[in-house]
């Protein structure tokens, strides 16, 4: 089963500023329940569209300037991007169908 790969400050020129696919930024924390009941969604997510989408989790805990830089105030937070460009924020636990037709919409 393919995973979310983990991003990083250090990573995210290399691997989201510049990306053509859509990506899908899943800022979560290791305290955050609701963060650990989004985690089976993102991973099916990553598996699902591994060839037409990028699926990332941000740790914010870890991530501080990208969690500010996107303005993340609560976890889990689903950010969208397409073209570097943000398109689409969604706050707490969202259905995969909700996720799925989201990412679908900006192929």
């Amino acid at each position: 089963m393919s995973e979310a790969l983990e991003l990083n400050e250090a990573d995210y020129e290399a691997k989201v500023a510049n990306e053509t696919k859509p990506v899908l930024l899943d800022f979560w924390s290791t305290s955050c329940g609701p963060c650990r009941l989004l985690a089976p969604t993102i991973a099916a997510l990553a598996q699902a569209n591994a060839d037409k989408a990028v699926v990332m989790k941000v740790n914010v805990t870890e991530n501080m300037g990208l969690a500010a830089q996107f303005g993340i105030s609560a976890v889990p937070t689903l950010v969208l991007l397409k073209n570097g460009q943000v398109v689409e924020r969604l706050v707490g636990v969202q259905k995969q169908a909700t996720l799925q037709a989201l990412i679908d919409a900006n192929l």
